[in-house]
């Protein structure tokens, strides 16, 4: 059984990183492997505020000395996938010999699973982790991605915004997509990646969001059991 984590950086490196939460987040999963050695997991890690810090500190400097159409997409992107990368080795590294395989960078490109864990980064501009996850999930058969952020369920707007908006259980990839658009910018901050979420519901995939921070309600993601997060498929 292989479950596919995208691992956002936001709760491994809010700012720096959290290290009770890697060192809780390791724990359990070592547990779950303990009680089943059969059990395979995949995690995509986001590049958090530290990837988003530096591309501010880009744009504004490109910002301050040329014109503004001059600011790259790409390389904002590029900067942001070289913080997944600093925050994929650190999670390879404490996952000790549970993940012998070097950090997977191009996710279609990527050995069969040796070890009980194996651990990518971001690929390469225009989409974000989570689309590196939907492919490593395609790849490897799973039929779930277990989107772990900064937000406990989908909203049917932006409540820090919306004081009207509603958190959401059960939503279909159709109504999602309508509330994210198609388009991908670096840095932007939506439940699930546009690109991803498009090519999640060409191939059926079901993808749970759920808070990060939340081990207790993660552990009960794992074990089937009602939890509280919001379901996309």
């Amino acid at each position: 059984m292989v479950t596919v984590i995208s691992l956002g950086g936001s709760i491994v490196a809010p700012t720096n990183v959290d290290v009770d939460f890697v060192k809780n987040f390791v724990s359990l999963i070592r547990s779950f492997i303990e009680k089943d050695s059969n059990r395979r997991f995949i995690f995509v890690v986001g590049g958090g505020g530290p990837a988003r810090s530096w591309q501010n500190a880009y744009r504004d400097i490109i910002a301050g000395t040329a014109k503004d159409e001059e600011i790259c997409p790409q390389a904002a992107d590029w900067i942001g996938i070289m913080a997944t990368r600093l925050n994929a080795q650190l999670i390879k590294a404490v996952m000790g010999d549970l993940c012998p395989q070097d950090v997977v960078t191009n996710p279609c490109e990527v050995d069969p699973l040796t070890g009980h864990v194996l651990v990518a980064s971001g690929w390469k501009p225009g989409f974000s982790t989570d689309y590196d996850a939907v492919l490593l999930a395609e790849r490897f058969g799973a039929d779930m991605v277990i989107n772990l952020s900064n937000i406990e369920k989908v909203y049917t707007a932006d409540p820090k915004i919306d004081p009207n908006a509603r958190p959401i259980d059960n939503i279909t990839w159709a109504d999602f997509r309508a509330m994210v658009g198609d388009e991908w910018t670096p840095g932007k901050n939506v439940p699930f990646d546009p690109v991803a979420s498009r090519h999640a519901e060409k191939i059926g995939l079901k993808v749970i969001c759920a808070a990060g921070k939340d081990l207790d309600n993660l552990r009960k993601v794992l074990n089937g059991e009602d939890f509280f997060g919001t379901t996309i498929c």
